[in-house]
Order: structure tokens, then sequence, then C-alpha cells
């Protein structure tokens, strides 16, 4: 079954909000570039592992208000709410920039508010 590249993140997202978070590595290029526009960057699926060790003790909610596709590249706009680690919820406005190669998300851009 070919899923589209919209499908795909679908699928990831879901199952990041259900804590399977190696069943969304599964998605990832094993070279997958998160950059968090003027914060970090994340290079490779360990360090994305360990991101998402740190930053998603509990899954984060998310309302995604759009999902465009175009080409090699899914944007997601919309809302998450995620725990810090004092356990205090926070409500966040994002921007996601996906980009896939044969199938795979290979990068992120992310713009967080």
């Amino acid at each position: 079954m070919n899923l589209t590249n919209k499908e795909i993140l679908e699928k990831a997202n879901a199952a990041i909000t259900k804590s399977k978070y190696e069943d969304f590595l599964s998605f990832c290029t094993e070279d997958t570039e998160w950059i968090f526009i003027g914060d970090q960057t994340l290079k490779g699926k360990e360090a994305v592992r360990k991101y998402m060790a740190e930053a998603y003790k509990e899954p984060p909610k998310f309302m995604v208000e759009n999902l465009i596709a175009e080409g090699d590249y899914v944007t997601a706009v919309g809302k998450i709410s995620m725990k810090d680690k004092e356990d205090k919820e926070t409500d966040y406005s994002y921007c996601d920039v996906w980009k896939f190669t044969n199938g795979k998300m290979a990068s992120l851009k992310a713009f967080v508010i």
C-alpha cells in the first residue's frame, strides 16, 4: 500500500499521540534533521529519539488546522499542548514544514510560538 506524504504524516502524528514513538520514528529517514527555528537542530533518528524521550514524557495533544501537501513537502499548521519538566501544560501555535524522501520524513522546519 502506497501512502501519500500527507497520509504518512497523519499516521506518524497519530503514533505520537499514543506514545508510540518508535512507530513514529519508523516513518523517518535515518538521517532525519529537525530544525526548531530559533532554538535547536536535531540530526539523525537517535537525536530525535532522545528529544522525544525528554520532551514527550506525556504525549502532546495536536489540533491540526491545515495540512497542505505539495510535491515532496507537507505543511502542518495548528496548535499543540505539551507538559514541561514541572508538569505544567502549555499551549503553542505551530507551523511544521516536512520534506519527504522516498516516502520517509527526511527533514522538519518547525516554527513554534
